[in-house]
């Protein structure tokens, strides 16, 4: 198996030392197991249970993820309605750990710093339930735009993704982040048996070259990270260089951080040399390779009260920008009224329950595009943004246009016009294919000429126009099934 897999014999000698005789032998075995598949329920959209209910396969629970299944291989949820509709994230296992275990709730300032694909942000956006502010950066722009796509398919509306650095990031949010998320790049031990061309890299970099990336990247975390705020890190990697090592770096540069206990779940390990910290091995659980360390910052008390005082200024200035520009919107602008007026016909705004307000100081219009900043934004940063909150529209000439984003920030029922298929009903896929739908005369009567909403089983897939024959379809044409 060694052979074949062409594990690099310092890599192999490593692992020897780290896990002991009998423990490395099983390790080497568990490169002749499958990959274990598995799926993340998107919790804006339902319950775990609800989607075991409703998916035409068989889920079996991940024991440590509340909202995490495996599923047969030879299964293609990224090939289902359901996908498309948001109600799942295709994530490997192991990987699920970092976002499910950080303590994020409803308000909180959240940063997710090496974001992309966008597994760990769907996560923590669900968790804000639609209240706060996440920011969701990648230095690399393409895979940002990668992110982008999948926060606006799980419906997440209170984000902004940045494509900068963390240098830059902490210039502009100083000690501002309630809990930060750090998943850094690494040299990939723990995938190797997921992703052989991770071996070359290795082979070619080795441990030693990300440690130096990965501490300037925690460095500048800790910068952003607010008195009482939580840090995690975590890699994909078994090097002590890259894990434990670099929560002790940070300890001994930062002595306000205070690394926490986090609780062992069967298959799990402890850190090496490090109480607190988690290592998943896939010779122990139905998963790869993970190493996971949450820290805590305390600060004196005054400089506590000074922080507190230069962001109350911040949100004062802000808050009295808000009214102005509250003041202008309702007595000008020409994209005003459309779309205040589209969206009196959602029985409510994003993150809120029970009232159908929309603040309108949170909209703002740039090159036609329309936006809805989430509450706690800070503008005039100077950051590079791929997204400023949630996309509701476009105006085109005087019209208003609702963007895909938007419908699938929605849930079923909260919008005026809307139409539901069954999973079954194979104008489901042609609608994705971009397709115009008729509607039978029971199904028409039912709706209003304009904007439709087209849902499968009540969960919001895109937008169509309803002329009183059939919908015309306005799905984007950059998410179509293929």
């Amino acid at each position: 198996m060694e052979k074949q897999f062409q594990l690099p014999e310092e890599y192999l000698q490593h692992m020897k030392s780290l896990l002991g005789e009998e423990e490395y032998l099983n390790y080497i075995k568990s490169f002749d197991n499958g990959r274990y598949q598995g799926l993340r329920v998107n919790g804006i959209k339902l319950e775990p249970e609800e989607l075991r209910d409703l998916a035409p396969w068989d889920l079996e629970k991940i024991p440590w993820i509340p909202n995490g299944f495996y599923y047969d291989e030879n299964v293609k949820p990224a090939k289902d309605p359901y996908y498309y509709a948001g109600l799942y994230y295709l994530q490997e296992p192991s990987a699920m750990t970092p976002a499910s275990t950080l303590p994020v709730n409803p308000g909180d300032r959240v940063l997710d710093l090496c974001a992309a694909p966008g597994g760990k942000s769907t996560e923590l956006g669900a968790k804000l339930k639609g209240k706060g502010i996440l920011i969701s950066n990648d230095i690399s722009n393409s895979r940002a735009k990668a992110l982008l796509k999948n926060l606006e398919l799980a419906g997440v509306s209170n984000f902004c993704v940045t494509s900068e650095s963390p240098e830059r990031l902490s210039q502009c949010y100083p000690e501002f982040f309630d809990k930060i998320l750090v998943d850094a790049p690494c040299s990939g031990e723990g995938m190797f048996r997921k992703e052989r061309d991770m071996i070359k890299d290795w082979m070619e970099r080795g441990p030693s070259h990300y440690a130096k990336i990965q501490k300037r990247i925690m460095e500048e975390a800790v910068k952003m990270l607010k008195p009482g705020g939580y840090l995690m890190y975590s890699t994909c990697t078994f090097s002590m260089d890259e894990d434990e090592g670099i929560v002790k770096y940070i300890m001994e540069e930062f002595p306000d951080m205070e690394l926490l206990s986090l609780p062992k779940f069967e298959g799990a390990s402890g850190g090496i040399g490090l109480t607190g910290c988690l290592r998943l091995f896939p010779h122990k659980l139905k998963g790869e390779g993970h190493f996971i360390a949450l820290m805590y910052k305390h600060l004196p008390l005054p400089r506590v009260r000074l922080l507190e005082e230069y962001y109350n200024g911040k949100k004062q200035e802000e808050e009295n920008a808000q009214k102005a520009l509250k003041d202008s919107l309702e007595d000008s602008g020409k994209w005003f009224e459309p779309v205040v007026d589209f969206l009196s016909h959602c029985r409510m705004a994003p993150g809120e329950k029970d009232s159908k307000a929309w603040d309108p100081s949170r909209l703002v219009e740039k090159n036609g595009m329309v936006y809805y900043l989430p509450a706690g934004f800070l503008k005039n940063t100077g950051l590079r943004f791929l997204r400023t909150g949630l996309l509701v529209g476009e105006m085109k000439r005087d019209r208003f246009e609702p963007s895909q984003a938007f419908a699938m920030s929605l849930k079923g029922g909260q919008y005026d016009n809307e139409i539901s298929l069954t999973r079954k009903d194979d104008r489901v896929i042609r609608y994705l294919k971009g397709e115009t739908l008729s509607l039978a005369d029971s199904e028409g009567e039912k709706l209003y000429p304009g904007w439709c909403l087209v849902c499968v089983d009540r969960f919001p897939l895109g937008w169509a126009k309803w002329t009183g024959k059939s919908l015309k379809n306005k799905y984007y044409p950059g998410w179509r099934w293929m």
